[in-house]
């Protein structure tokens, strides 16, 4: 492995000057350490992949030095607009180093909503004439990438990727915030599917495996209520909207996270314009990407209460302590609802994985509400 230290300071040496992207739990060692080293608006977290290289375009714009955008390869698809309609050759030929973290690489076992976009990154980068190196995990073979990147982005002027394998990059723990005085998430899950019937849409990462350890420990319920939206970031809210509204006798609780929000918050405005009052969209906000090693998201510095209102919701709540989640949940709501909860970064140690498949979630899913429709 290489020290993220290393690998920063390299790319300082060739004049990179500017780092933003989303973070990926492959890259979560160099995320932190540029999180906790860089200054001021050097580092940027993104909402989004395709932010993010528009925030590099426009650093190079303004300064002629090379940006770094970072993110997993499941972001290639928020990407792939602005690389080709704006940083190719044949349009405004914008240089910029791309950090891509390589989930679903063929042979090493990940998780099932990897596998298609593992077999597939090196293609799409070879389809979009985008050079790249597999990052070597020794100092000396990397020293050689790096000098053939930029010597490649001095030809070329256009953008080169590092794909970055899993343990390329050596641990690097993330500087704390103390914020104990908050309930963790889990706890909030379990409060909140106590007291809501219907049916749960939750995000990607650690919200949807906190949802379905909650219905193995407590057997009232079973997994048939849930959509576990197990990839697609920020995606998790669209899916929900489309099931309240061609289900409007049944609850759709949207469970929702900061990061996965702010990445397609324009959701929010497609929700408030149709309004159905089936629907019930909770953010559990930490502040963090929390599936990925704990990086800052932009959520503290914005109101997702005032956001959602300025959309349309009807009712809206912030929930700070377990008490106020329970009196939120006990009002009855005839409205679109939006639910914001403030809870800890962080998740147990001993936190599981679904054990069933995709598949089988989508059926027993989708077979739910066929019998519910016909009752």
């Amino acid at each position: 492995m290489i020290e993220a230290e290393y690998f920063y300071k390299k790319l300082i040496q060739f004049d990179v000057g500017f780092f933003t992207g989303v973070p990926d739990s492959l890259l979560m060692d160099f995320c932190a350490y540029i999180t906790d080293k860089t200054a001021g608006n050097d580092h940027i977290t993104a909402v989004n992949e395709g932010a993010a290289v528009g925030l590099a375009a426009g650093f190079y714009l303004a300064t002629g030095r090379i940006p770094l955008v970072y993110m997993q390869n499941s972001g290639i698809g928020n990407a792939v607009n602005p690389l080709l309609s704006l940083a190719d050759t044949d349009v405004y030929s914008i240089p910029m180093i791309l950090l891509i973290g390589w989930r679903g690489e063929p042979g090493v076992h990940d998780e099932p909503q990897h596998i298609k976009q593992g077999k597939v990154t090196c293609t799409l980068l070879n389809a979009m004439g985008i050079p790249y190196s597999i990052l070597e995990k020794t100092e000396d073979a990397a020293d050689k990438q790096i000098e053939q990147c930029f010597n490649t982005i001095a030809m070329t002027n256009s953008p080169y990727a590092f794909v970055i394998r899993k343990d390329t990059f050596s641990p690097y723990t993330i500087k704390k915030e103390d914020n104990s005085s908050l309930i963790t998430r889990e706890e909030a899950i379990e409060e909140i599917i106590q007291n809501r019937g219907g049916v749960f849409v939750s995000t990607t990462g650690m919200i949807s495996r906190e949802l379905y350890e909650l219905r193995e420990k407590n057997k009232e319920i079973n997994h048939e209520h849930d959509f576990l939206t197990v990839g697609s970031m920020g995606h998790a809210s669209s899916i929900a909207l489309s099931v309240a509204l061609q289900k409007p006798h049944i609850p759709v609780t949207c469970l929702d996270g900061d990061g996965a929000a702010l990445m397609h918050l324009g959701s929010f405005a497609a929700i408030g314009a149709i309004k159905p009052n089936n629907y019930c969209h909770i953010v559990l906000n930490n502040g963090a990407h929390d599936s990925v090693g704990g990086q800052p998201t932009i959520a503290p510095f914005i109101d997702l209460p005032q956001i959602a209102k300025s959309c349309g919701y009807g009712n809206i709540y912030q929930a700070k302590t377990k008490e106020d989640l329970k009196n939120i949940l006990s009002k009855k709501n005839d409205k679109l609802t939006f639910i914001e909860v403030l809870v800890k970064k962080g998740a147990r140690k001993d936190l599981g994985r679904p054990k069933s498949t995709p598949i089988e979630n989508k059926n027993a899913f989708m077979q739910f509400i066929y019998n519910r429709s016909i009752k």
